[in-house]
């Protein structure tokens, strides 16, 4: 197999930079994390300016809109690391949440926009809402964790803290409330309150303007593991033995003969009793009670926890929320999975199979006067007889044509008489339209027909993933993430059409853009167009689930991994893959790329494309990239694809999927000055003779410079019936919340999630997995050891992605300037990471600014001393600083410690071009001179005069200030006009014509390179 290159090959290279001695690091300049779009476009209350998150290149795009709905470029301003969600707070002010930096931003957009005060906040926020009167508060969901949710300047706010990671019970949804008036003078803003919900990890939320709803994401659907150990032995009918009813529910053999494994399984809470698939009770040995709350309904005025309402099995994964004015009810988006259901494949031996329905896609409509709940399945045009089989032609490549994969943010039009509710379908390419009524209609799932309303799908760009909805006009503002762009769409008529694109700078690679549809897109990846790989990886991470998603029409293959301790990297592996495998948790697609075979048990060295002779030095044991296309076989065997796709596309996936990186730990200090309990465990951890006399780090190596956080990619034997891979560590934290555990222990009452650790979620605790596996560890060092592993780190130090805002108010404040000072400490302390670079710093330290008008940005050079983005000299860490004094300029400068490598892409050069930011933009009069320097790569983007569309050409827009709102073209005053570069692009259609002025950026396409 040609083996291809990759952007994260590490390539020796100095790349001179006008205007200053900077250069571009061996380091990438942009690292994948695929954090999911939640609230994305907004517009302001008087409708005159649309804000868009720019997430990959964090950046808050603005734009001008036209009385006919039209968009302009009108400036854009440096945020936070991947911007999920937008909150217009007045027709001056916007919040923007920064999902990876753990902060939001507040930017005045009064005249030329800029930061002026940066909020830190719980770990990965994603939504914002403005509810509560009479001046009304800021709501922000975030994960129940975080350093900021520990700092010691808030702890006199209510529910801040420690988050008790290791304590039963504990809710895990976080709702940050602030009072925009009185954002406080503490490090990062005080907030109000913060409210703690008992769900997992929080996403959507919604309000009606005085109550406010909270959605979890992972919300789960009552269904758990029972360990292996408890299940008795053989298959079928065997059993009762003890507490268990019996062994595994057959068939006992694949295909072929071969005899299956003895494994756990997945049981499910009917409302009366935990039950397996085949309906026997194992509730005797189910400890732990799993109520489903999913949505909570809490009063913005009061905050009051005591008469919170909740909403129980709104679905599985909910994506996004928004209430319907008109009625009061609430619609949730949401996925559905039947994780219960066994085996992949045809079902032809099993008797079972989940192909082609591992999720169906919802809304979910909350009644809060009668507190009912209840999903609307918008696909019931699906025959799910109709899968991928060794039948021919009975997969129906018709039934595609009407269904709506993943759906995310939802709005509802303003119009009483003719309400309408507008859906992003994510996976689909499609904003599917309703009727309000229909979707509140009881009997939705027999009366509506999907197939009938066909021409009411508007077809959009990949990845529409925002909306916004301007009544005043019927348009339609669209984000579609595969393509950065955001799309008006006029709506209203009997007929939708699009009549803009506009877009944004990226700064992705060719190799992210091509694959990233190979993840999400139902169309191309699935038989009936519902499901995508994103089903199960959302955002390219994992579902909380476990799933057995075993095939027993298939046959057993050769195992070719090393074992730890047994045999030399290259040697012959244990016993055989069998087909059934028995329940294993989904894995995330993050941080794959040097860690070996993949899978649970390594078993994807083998399949489709050949067996990896697995004769890499150790560190990587395996082929990662032969391993990942060998999934090139679940297109058909569990989406039941009619077909595989090609072997480009299947390149394409691969490439995307092994740049996708696990963020920073949350748990760990942003110092990298670790706890006394979790140093304890750290050094346990690389010294005690724990397992036979190896260290944990024998097995679960840890060496950053190698790229290995927790595995060398060998197996292990450690008593079970198969052999597993030695996994990784670095996502323990997001894991925590089961707590009940079927072999052992009491009941521990109401907990928030079905599954933990191990291969099959069977686990609840990290403590409990070291106390009954074979360890030789007392309870304090198990204490200990769990205070590490929560802590464990990955390939970006903590500190990546903090910022903070020093500005006039704040000038003076010690716990500000301690941060900053801290954010250049570490951007000086030497950090390992192969995939960064090898030795690197902790982060590259970038100021952005508004300077006499113009945006500005500096990047902290290896001196200390900072270089501007204008070419200048570089200055002072002290004089920088004074800048924010109010007896002087008065500035807000915005530190952020952005990855390695990133610096001066996000700080002075945003299109990595050798040209800072403010010589690159071209500013030249039509018959004049380049004020700037300007290069083949910077195009002028300038207008001829025109009088009709058809003569706008390829070099300006008609003026949309100018245009007379009939959108032909003809009689619009066209203006030279000039785009900067890099910035937004436009590709506006006006009437049949469509005007282009995208860059001509041209990007070599990238690909894997093993040296990494």
């Amino acid at each position: 197999m040609i083996r291809n290159t990759w952007f994260l090959a590490l390539l020796v290279a100095c790349i001179p930079v006008q205007g200053g001695a900077q250069s571009v690091a061996t380091s990438p300049n942009y690292l994948l994390f695929e954090s999911g779009p939640v609230r994305p476009v907004a517009l302001s209350p008087n409708g005159k300016l649309l804000f868009v998150a720019n997430t990959p290149d964090n950046q808050l795009e603005i734009f001008q809109v036209s009385p006919s709905g039209l968009l302009s470029p009108h400036g854009s301003v440096q945020v936070g690391m991947e911007p999920v969600s937008v909150l217009a707070l007045s027709d001056d002010e916007v919040w923007v949440v920064n999902h990876l930096s753990d902060s939001v931003s507040i930017v005045d957009t009064s005249g030329e926009p800029r930061v002026v005060r940066t909020l830190l906040v719980g770990d990965e926020p994603r939504d914002i809402v403005f509810a509560g009167s009479p001046d009304g508060r800021v709501f922000i969901s975030t994960a129940h964790r975080g350093q900021h949710r520990q700092d010691a300047s808030i702890a006199g706010v209510p529910g801040a803290g420690d988050p008790e990671l290791t304590t039963a019970g504990v809710p895990r949804a976080d709702v940050w409330v602030f009072d925009p008036a009185n954002l406080g003078s503490t490090l990062g803003g005080t907030p109000l309150e913060i409210l703690s919900f008992f769900a997992d990890t929080p996403r959507a939320l919604a309000t009606d303007g005085s109550t406010v709803y909270v959605a979890a994401f992972h919300s789960g659907n009552q269904s758990t593991a029972i360990t292996e150990t408890v299940v008795c032995d053989g298959f079928d009918a065997a059993g009762p033995c003890g507490a268990a009813p019996g062994g595994v529910p057959g068939p006992a053999f694949n295909a072929d003969g071969d005899p299956a494994p003895e494994s756990g399984l997945i049981v499910r809470y009917d409302g009366s009793a935990w039950r397996d698939a085949v309906g026997r009770d194992w509730s005797a040995l189910v400890n732990l009670n799993l109520p489903d709350h999913d949505v909570f309904a809490i009063d913005g005025n009061t905050l009051s926890m005591d008469s919170v309402e909740e909403f129980d099995h709104v679905g599985t994964i909910l994506f996004n929320m928004v209430v319907n004015p008109h009625s009061g009810k609430v619609y949730v988006t949401n996925t559905e999975s039947p994780n219960h259901v066994r085996f992949e494949g045809p079902g032809e031996h099993g008797g079972s199979t989940v192909q082609g329905r591992l999720s169906e896609s919802r809304i979910t409509v909350l009644d809060p006067a009668t507190a009912s709940v209840d999903p609307q399945h918008l696909n019931q045009h699906i025959d799910y007889t109709k899968l991928h089989t060794d039948v021919p032609d009975l997969v129906d490549p018709t039934q595609k044509d009407h269904s709506l994969a993943t759906p995310l943010q939802v709005v509802v039009s303003s119009d009483p008489a003719d309400q309408k509710v507008y859906v992003a379908a994510f996976g689909s390419a499609k904003v599917g339209v309703f009727d309000a009524a229909e979707i509140e209609d009881p009997n939705f799932e027999s009366n509506f027909d999907p197939t009938a309303e066909s021409g009411e799908y508007i077809e959009t760009g990949g990845g529409p993933a925002g909306l916004a909805l301007n009544a005043s006009n019927d348009r339609l503002y669209v984000f579609t993430r595969f393509d950065n762009s955001v799309s008006v769409v006029a709506v209203g008529g009997t007929q939708s059409a699009t009549l803009q694109t506009v877009k944004l700078h990226s700064p992705e690679p060719e190799s992210v853009v091509a694959g990233r549809r190979m993840l999400y897109d139902a169309m191309e990846a699935s038989g009936n167009g519902e499901a995508s790989c994103a089903s199960c990886h959302i955002f390219g991470d994992l579902d909380s689930l476990a799933w057995n998603l075993g095939n027993p029409d298939d046959l057993s293959t050769s195992n070719p991994q090393p074992i730890f301790g047994l045999s030399l990297p290259g040697a012959p592996g244990g016993p055989d893959f069998h087909p059934m495998k028995g329940p294993m948790t989904t894995q995330s697609l993050r941080g794959m790329a040097t860690h070996g075979g993949l899978h649970w048990r390594g078993d994807r060295t083998n399949g489709f494309f050949g067996i990896d002779p697995c004769s890499s030095p150790v560190g990587a044991a395996c082929d990662e990239e032969l391993s990942f296309m060998n999934f090139i076989v679940a297109f058909e065997g569990l989406l039941g694809r009619d077909g595989i796709p090609s072997v480009t596309d299947m390149e394409d996936f691969t490439d995307f999927a092994l740049q996708l990186m696990y963020p920073p730990n949350p748990v760990t200090p942003l110092d990298g000055v670790l706890t006394p309990s979790q140093a304890s465990g750290s050094n346990l951890y690389f010294t005690a003779p724990a397992d036979g006399g190896f260290t944990c780090n024998a097995c679960h190596r840890l060496d950053g410079g190698q790229g290995l956080f927790g595995t060398t990619g060998q197996q292990s034997i450690e008593g079970e019936p198969q052999l597993f891979k030695i996994s990784h560590l670095r996502n323990m934290y997001a894991k925590v919340g089961m707590f009940g555990i079927s072999s052992t222990g009491p009941n521990m009452l109401d907990q928030i999630r079905g599954f933990g650790f191990l291969h099959d979620g069977s686990v609840d605790t990290v403590f409990n997995f070291l106390d009954i596996g074979p360890f030789a560890l007392s309870q304090q060092e198990i204490l200990d050891l769990e205070q590490f592993m929560l802590a464990f780190p990955s390939d970006l130090a903590p500190v990546v992605g903090q910022q903070i805002t020093l500005g006039p108010e704040n000038f003076a404040n010690p716990e500000v300037n301690g941060r900053v000072s801290l954010l250049e400490a570490r951007s000086s302390t030497p950090f390992q990471s192969l995939l960064l670079g090898g030795n690197v710093t902790e982060c590259d330290l970038v100021v952005s600014t508004l300077e006499g008008g113009v945006q500005r940005g500096y990047l902290r050079g290896p001196s200390g001393d900072y270089l501007p983005s204008d070419g200048g000299p570089a200055i002072t860490p002290s004089a920088l600083r004074a800048k924010a004094n109010p007896a002087g300029s008065a500035q807000s400068l915005t530190y952020s410690c952005v990855p390695p490598g990133s610096g001066t892409r996000i700080g002075t050069d945003r299109d990595v071009d050798s040209l800072l930011d403010e010589l690159d933009n071209c500013p030249a009069a039509p018959n004049g001179p380049a004020l700037g320097t300007c290069t083949s790569g910077d195009p002028l983007l300038l207008a001829s005069t025109c009088t009709s569309a058809a003569a706008c050409g390829t070099g300006g827009f008609c003026s949309l200030a100018q245009e007379d709102g009939d959108l032909d073209g003809v009689g619009d005053a066209c203006e030279i006009t000039l785009l900067p570069e890099p910035g937004p692009s436009l590709l506006l259609c006006v009437g049949s014509v469509a005007l282009s002025l995208l860059h001509a950026r041209t990007r070599s396409r990238g690909r894997r390179s093993m040296t990494a």
